[in-house]
């Protein structure tokens, strides 16, 4: 489920939290620009460059490659990040 897909999930629900979800779960990462190391570390990968932040119900994964954060996923935080992100989590980053 991509983020397009969780924004119609929502739309389904509520149309005004909709928007809210839309608008935050955008602007929420924009702190990475000026410090790409405040999310916490992702327990499951125990990784210091792969870290996430938390809006609402929502994992927001970004991984940090020479000093820029990349946003690789927006996971509810229900479901099994390790099944979600095996094999692009990574991508086709530059390393």
């Amino acid at each position: 489920m991509d983020l397009h897909d969780i924004i119609e999930h929502i739309a389904e629900d509520s149309p005004v939290y909709t928007e809210r979800f839309g608008l935050q779960v955008v602007e929420v990462p924009r702190r990475l620009e000026q410090f790409p190391y405040c999310g916490r570390i992702v327990p499951e990968f125990k990784d210091e460059n792969i870290r996430e932040l938390i809006y609402g119900s929502y994992r927001i994964i970004d991984l940090i490659r020479h000093n820029a954060c990349f946003i690789t996923a927006v996971i509810h935080g229900s479901r099994d990040i390790l099944r979600l992100t095996k094999g692009f989590l990574l991508g086709d980053l530059p390393r």
